[in-house]
């Protein structure tokens, strides 16, 4: 292979899109996405994800295409396409096969498909490598190779970006694997791990989240029990920092499309294998409950059968616009059942999206809105951090709830007409 591969990147979401953009800048590259508004949008310079700055994409060489033949003459694939679960939280692998497809049909010998996606072991050999078999009529490691190189994008993230952090990658063969470290390193300056085979660093990934997760629930676990108790769980964390090996968590809401996914692929391995995972199970069993907790420790402390409740954020996490997986709908859907009316406001958040995957209608402004019995603030964007007690007890009626589920407020004084209730 040259030594200055054609690179085409497939799919250009949250994680395809930043590593094209860099790797254009070294390479030969294009990138490819079924969605023809998303490329559109891209060539226009605008990434609705907000990765990847306007001046960013105004400068890159990188050729953007929702067509096939874009991806003739292609030495290494990367796809870089979402893996979400089902209704019953099993993995759902429909993209990751769709997207394998799509490669086959247009393989040429030689080529090189690395797979980002999460995924649990086996599924870049047994399940995509047999897809690009059939698609392109080559044979598996012998016309074309596999790899695997495990994202690790956090989306708003400007400290770890992909350039900045450690790539493992893995390769069918040794020098699959030196190819793969090579087209990574001029990127990031050479900081790359080579895992020992691709299942290792496919079962790398997969227990990267599930470690954060379980991590997360144990201080979710620990908030409910503290509350019960008529203590601050941000005051405790607090002194409990301040140990040298105390791991600094911070409980909260767990969606987004990663931390609040893999875990569920690392149980589906454990049960191909015949173990009950309990652990991994146990965790996202306390973080999917939270947003139910949160809603009814809200809701007893209303005085109001039918209150009117404005809930601040609405997005997986701070200052991004992702609603993938946002739990902040377990909120909004649990005080609806109880009979109390939800506002719902969000600064970053995409109207038509919340439209769309929630049929929650957003606020356009807190301008004019005041009187609420409780205002929650449930994602920590700095619009909200910067609202003064003067305009959060505006928002209020005398005698309101300030619900802070993400410790924004806690040195806001707030006079003592008002009540509030810290997660």
């Amino acid at each position: 292979m040259s030594s200055s591969p054609r690179i085409s990147v497939v799919g250009l979401g949250y994680v395809g899109l930043p590593l094209a953009v860099h790797l254009a800048r070294h390479f030969d590259v294009t990138g490819f996405d079924i969605d023809s508004m998303r490329i559109t949008e891209l060539k226009d310079g605008v990434d609705r994800t907000e990765e990847v700055e306007p001046a960013a994409l105004g400068v890159t060489e990188m050729q953007f295409s929702d067509d096939e033949a874009a991806l003739a003459g292609t030495n290494i694939f990367i796809v870089t396409v979402p893996t979400p679960v089902d209704d019953d939280n099993k993995p759902d692998l429909g993209a990751i096969r769709g997207a394998s497809e799509t490669v086959g049909r247009n393989l040429e010998k030689g080529a090189i498909v690395v797979f980002e996606s999460t995924v649990y072991p086996g599924v870049t050999e047994d399940v995509c490598g047999p897809i690009l078999e059939a698609g392109s009529g080559l044979l598996c490691g012998v016309d074309f190779f596999l790899g695997y190189s495990p994202e690790r994008i956090n989306p708003g993230d400007r400290e770890h970006t992909v350039d900045r952090i450690t790539k493992v990658v893995a390769g069918q063969t040794p020098e699959v694997t030196a190819q793969l470290a090579a087209m990574y390193g001029a990127v990031n300056n050479g900081d790359v791990f080579e895992a020992r085979n691709i299942r290792t660093a496919e079962a790398a990934k997969v227990i990267e989240n599930a470690q954060r997760d379980i991590n997360i629930a144990f201080v979710n676990e620990v908030a409910v029990i503290l509350n019960g108790l008529d203590l601050n769980v941000l005051d405790v964390l607090d002194a409990a920092n301040t140990k040298w090996n105390f791991l600094p968590f911070q409980p909260g809401l767990v969606g987004g499309h990663c931390i609040g996914v893999d875990p569920f692929y690392l149980a589906h391995a454990a049960q191909s294998v015949g173990h009950n995972p309990e652990v991994v199970l146990a965790g996202r069993r306390i973080n999917d409950g939270m947003g139910g907790y949160i809603a009814r420790e809200v809701a007893e402390r209303l005085d109001a059968p039918n209150a009117r409740v404005l809930v601040l954020g609405l997005t997986f996490k701070e200052n991004v616009p992702d609603l993938r997986n946002s739990r902040v709908v377990d909120i909004i859907s649990g005080l609806r059942e109880m009979g109390h009316v939800v506002d719902v406001h969000d600064p970053h958040a995409d109207r038509e999206e919340a439209q769309q995957f929630f049929g929650i209608e957003l606020l356009s402004s807190l301008d004019g809105g005041a009187d609420y019995d409780a205002v929650i603030g449930a994602v920590r964007h700095h619009e909200y951090g910067e609202l003064g007690a003067e305009k959060l007890t505006g928002l209020l009626a005398k005698g309101g709830l300030l619900a802070d589920i993400k410790g924004m407020w806690r040195d806001t004084e707030l006079p003592e007409a008002y009540r509030r209730w810290q997660l």
